[in-house]
């Protein structure tokens, strides 16, 4: 499922589209291989007749169940789930039926910080921990990929977003040479 890009303001446009990390489509494929195992087993082991035929049924039922709970299900959460990075907001995108969705604007990000284990490290994803301003406080995306470069260009943004909306040095002394000198204030964008 893409990411509806009528979410976007006019002026916003993405800089990172991300999923979580290919790893948890590992015990997705596992059960699916497994299960189709195991009925390929079953139909050339088990004796012809009544008693294999419905031992065959009941072995491709089971893993009917298995493949739909353990691996259609997670793979369905892992296509649905979204990390978004825009230059004005990250947005976290998730639900299959349902959906849930939280905007983080980067003006009001406090901090953020990364964690992997080591394991995570050499499959290149991990834990990103974004702090905003608000009740709700920290986001935490699990198994983000390459999140390393992840947290450098969320750094980035947030920089950027920072900058656009303070003044330079140069302007502050203007607006301070104004008011000694008593005249009015100016808007500094126009």
């Amino acid at each position: 499922m893409a990411f509806p890009e009528d979410v976007l303001t006019e002026d916003e446009h993405v800089v990172l589209h991300l999923h979580p990390h290919w790893k948890a489509l590992i015990r997705p494929i596992l059960v699916l291989v497994l299960t189709v195992a195991a009925v390929v087993a079953g139909w050339a082991l088990l004796p012809a007749g009544d008693g294999g035929t419905i031992a065959l049924y009941a072995i491709a039922v089971v893993g009917l169940v298995l493949v739909v709970s353990l691996g259609l299900w997670p793979f369905l959460i892992w296509r649905t789930t979204h990390y978004l990075f825009t230059n004005e907001r990250v947005l976290l995108q998730e639900g299959v039926f349902s959906r849930n969705r939280r905007d983080l604007p980067l003006t009001r990000i406090n901090d953020h910080s990364m964690h992997q284990k080591f394991v995570e490290r050499l499959l290149g994803c991990g834990t990103l921990t974004i702090e905003s301003a608000g009740e709700r406080g920290q986001s935490v995306l699990k198994d983000v990929p390459r999140v390393d470069r992840v947290q450098t260009t969320l750094y980035e943004l947030v920089e950027a977003q920072h900058d656009k909306h303070s003044l330079g040095d140069g302007e502050m002394r203007e607006i301070m040479a104004d008011l000694r000198d008593g005249k009015p204030l100016r808007d500094p964008s126009a």
